[in-house]
């Protein structure tokens, strides 16, 4: 027995001496052409390699760099560059018969560069392809390259995206710690792939399923299936967007992507919180829950979406049409919401730039709406009907805020609670702000409030607005300062303007106003000259409720009431 391990240990020492030996008789660099040749030929694109040096121990030779380079159409620099490349070499073939026979290839710290035109193609989609007038001439046309590789590692990977419109690389957005791994890689065969990515701004990617059969003429086109995930990504932040659109948030998602190279079918859930819709917005103080199901043309490059925008226990649905065939994803969408509780979607104010003032809350009520979206992805705009009611404005007093003009109404709660009866209004919002046409307001404790407005992407006010008084109230307004009824039909003028977090209530009376009341209605203020007194305490008290109002009105240099 001991004989035999002696034999063992001596037949593994000549066999280990044989491999040691490899590297002084085989010149492992001289098959640095053919290497070069086929990658360059199953990519369709230019390859170059650095001087291969064996490392037999580690089963292959490593490589001081490698450089693919990108279709010229969209850059003239590479798509891939690394200072490290390791191949993966079968022994047995090397060693007795001097054959190159690749299993693996690992590529250390590339810098990729992916881009985009303005027709929405990728610069990868040429990459394997079979009809591109880059094929070397070598290749019979429509022939794939016979190259197979067990293992394909891109490790610790930095991605580079922009889009190229002809002049120059815009909107570029930086992935870092990439790292993928692909096995079987082969032109005839689906290959098996894991893809991890840290994404710009934070959060994290991964992606896990496989691909192909790569598609000879488009290898955008080629079958896909995946399981996506995405971590605490930062919309602003991600390259999907805009920068100076104002979108931002925290996003979370989990969904499934399969292609058959003519369709792209996606579903999914996420949750995003702190989410910013436009320009100048603030976090939304509740997260808000979504799911979808999308089917895209990649011929087209069209598609319609369904999704399900989920805000506590309400429900939004949006739905429609989007087109990626310029350098933005352009949407034409139907966004609908029956009853929703004002409750679920008051958290969601300060998301489009509506900040409620300091104590004020809106309680109950339900919200209807039926709008339209239209526009790139980051920077939609979104026109249509909104409709509240039987909500409470709570902590806020808005009578108060009416200052002198509430006076008109005889209304002197202290009570912080507002009802709103209904409000309905005609909204635009867009990336600059949002504009409110018509607004009806009916607030029973002080009348119709009508008018229209805008909030500035900086939570500016500037609305001019129209409190319609009570019967009652507006006759005796009419009876003592001559106003015309269809100016009374319109109702006391005031403007809205502050910010929203502190609205400003101002009275616009102005010089018509003035004008109608003329020295008789000083002189009704001073008393009646007759000796007569009115009727009714109400009425009188009335009278005083007004001498205040316009006598406030008509000081010049009485500061406005906030």
């Amino acid at each position: 027995m001991k004989r035999w391990l002696i034999i063992s240990g001596i037949g593994v020492a000549v066999l280990l001496l044989i491999v040691a030996a490899v590297p002084l008789f085989i010149n492992v660099d001289s098959f640095r052409p053919e290497l070069e040749k086929k990658l360059s030929a199953a990519l369709n694109r230019q390859v170059s390699i650095g001087k291969l040096d064996a490392s037999i121990f580690s089963g292959g030779a490593s490589a001081s760099d490698i450089v693919i380079q990108d279709d010229p159409a969209f850059n003239k620099g590479p798509f891939l560059k690394a200072s490290s490349v390791k191949v993966g070499l079968q022994l047995i073939p090397l060693i007795f018969s001097r054959q190159m026979k690749v299993t693996s290839l690992v590529i250390q710290q590339p810098e990729i560069n992916l881009l985009t035109n303005a027709a929405g193609k990728w610069n990868y989609s040429t990459l394997g392809s079979t009809t591109s007038p880059q094929k070397p001439s070598s290749e019979p046309p429509g022939k794939a390259p016979e190259v197979s590789v067990d293992k394909f590692v891109i490790a610790n990977g930095t991605v580079r995206v922009g889009h190229n419109t002809g002049h120059s690389a815009a909107k570029e957005s930086v992935y870092s710690d990439v790292n993928i791994t692909a096995h079987n890689i082969s032109a005839h065969s689906a290959m098996p792939f894991t893809l991890s990515a840290g994404m710009p701004g934070g959060g994290k990617l991964e992606l896990d399923g496989q691909a192909g059969p790569l598609n000879p003429a488009d290898s955008t086109k080629s079958p896909l299936e995946a399981k996506v995930t995405l971590r605490n990504a930062d919309l602003g932040a991600t390259g999907f967007a805009d920068p100076s659109s104002g979108l931002g948030g925290k996003l979370d998602f989990d969904g499934q992507l399969k292609s058959d190279g003519r369709r792209l079918h996606s579903e999914g859930k996420a949750q995003a919180a702190g989410l910013r819709v436009v320009k100048g917005s603030q976090p939304a103080k509740q997260p808000v829950a979504l799911d979808y199901k999308s089917e895209y043309a990649l011929d087209s490059q069209t598609g319609t979406v369904d999704a399900n925008v989920h805000t506590g226990n309400s429900v939004t649905n949006a739905s429609g049409t989007l087109s990626a065939r310029g350098e933005d994803t352009v949407a034409n969408l139907k966004i609908t919401g029956k009853n929703m509780a004002v409750n679920d979607v008051e958290g969601l104010l300060p998301a489009f730039g509506v900040v409620m003032p300091s104590g004020a809350s809106l309680q109950g009520g339900t919200i209807n709406m039926d709008l339209t979206a239209e526009g790139p992805l980051d920077r939609l705009v979104i026109n249509g009907p909104l409709n509240i009611s039987g909500t409470h404005l709570s902590g806020y007093n808005l009578g108060s805020k009416l200052g002198t003009l509430a006076a008109f109404t005889g209304n002197r709660s202290s009570s912080t609670d507002t009802l709103i009866q209904t409000l309905s209004s005609g909204l635009r919002v867009a990336p600059e702000g949002i504009r409110a046409d018509n607004i009806v307001l009916d607030v029973p404790t002080l009348g119709m409030v009508t008018g229209n407005g805008v909030i500035a992407s900086d939570n500016s006010l500037n609305f001019k607005m129209f409190l319609k008084l009570s019967g009652a109230a507006n006759n005796l307004m009419g009876s003592l300062t001559g106003i015309t009824a269809s100016a009374q039909s319109k109702g006391l003028p005031f403007l809205i303007e502050g910010k929203t977090s502190n609205p400003v209530f101002r009275p616009a009376l102005g010089d018509a106003v003035k004008g109608n009341l003329g020295g008789s209605l000083l002189q009704a203020f001073q008393g009646n000259k007759s000796g007569n007194k009115t009727d009714a305490q109400p009425q009188d008290q009335q009278k005083q409720d007004l001498k205040g109002v316009l006598g406030g009105l008509l000081n010049k240099k009485k500061k406005p009431q906030q």
